[in-house]
């Protein structure tokens, strides 16, 4: 298994978070990692089939993909040798580019796409960005960074999508409750603008943000050195039952279980983790 995480360079951080790859050179038995609730999307460059299942379906297609935000946590078939390179978009960045498919701003989808017409890059151009980061991930980001420029550049930032960015930034530091009083203009007015841009609430992006940090926390132990009454009070849960019933209500499983049987994890595609 290969995998690594990459942000990106100031001359698309705008709009894009992080770059990830991840390969799996051989076929398993079984492998169905969870793709947890995440309000980022992806933009997945692949020459594979994938499969994502949730309680609503299944998802299934061949290669280049865009993996919208999504509220319900996907199971992905990874049984087979796979190889993706992702790129992560900042919250509310594919309201900005959805003049160029209004898609993008679709929740819990996965859309079919071609790399060659959205980017204008070939099979050979893939081929080689797939070698470039098994060798030299620097170089295979500085050429996938050629590439998304031009359709970067070509986003709309509006007065909503401006606000969503502030608010994104305001709640690392502040509650919902007071982003009103720090961003100088109405609570209802935040709300509409980020559930317009996202098409998620403050509270469910609140949420998922949290899962995410609580996730990355937990990679940093040992299944046997987590306390879960100590997790749930630094998370802001009032006490342990909360907490589980929270886990298992977002991830399909208690949290002994999950911590227990994490395996080969992608609870959030560019936050990877593997526990062999």
């Amino acid at each position: 298994m290969l995998h690594w995480i990459i942000p990106a360079t100031d001359t698309c951080s705008e709009l894009v978070e992080c770059y990830w790859f991840i390969e799996k050179a051989t076929d398993t038995d079984s492998s169905f990692p969870k793709l947890n609730p995440d309000p980022c999307a992806h933009l997945i460059i692949t020459p594979n089939s994938y499969s994502y299942s949730s309680d609503e379906g299944a998802i299934s297609g061949q290669g280049s993909h865009f993996l919208c935000a999504h509220q319900s946590t996907f199971e992905l078939d990874h049984c087979k040798a796979f190889t993706h390179l992702g790129v992560k978009l900042r919250t509310g960045a594919p309201y900005a580019l959805s003049e160029n498919n209004e898609h993008f701003t679709a929740l819990d989808q996965v859309i079919e796409l071609s790399v060659n017409d959205l980017l204008s890059m070939s099979e050979e151009d893939q081929r080689l960005m797939y070698a470039l980061a098994r060798s030299d991930k620097t170089q295979c980001v500085a050429m996938l960074e050629r590439y998304l420029q031009p359709w970067l550049a070509r986003s709309q930032s509006d007065q909503h999508s401006k606000l969503v960015s502030k608010v994104c930034d305001e709640l690392q530091h502040v509650s919902i409750s007071e982003l009103a009083s720090q961003l100088f203009c109405s609570q209802r007015t935040i709300e509409r603008s980020f559930r317009r841009v996202t098409g998620l609430t403050l509270k469910q992006y609140q949420a998922m943000t949290k899962l995410e940090l609580m996730l990355e926390h937990l990679y940093q132990k040992s299944p046997a050195d987590i306390d879960w009454v100590d997790i749930a009070f630094e998370f802001g849960f009032s006490d342990q039952p909360h907490l589980i019933r929270y886990l298992k209500n977002q991830i399909g499983t208690t949290p002994k279980k999950y911590a227990a049987n994490r395996g080969f994890t992608i609870d959030i595609y560019g936050a990877v983790s593997s526990h062999e």
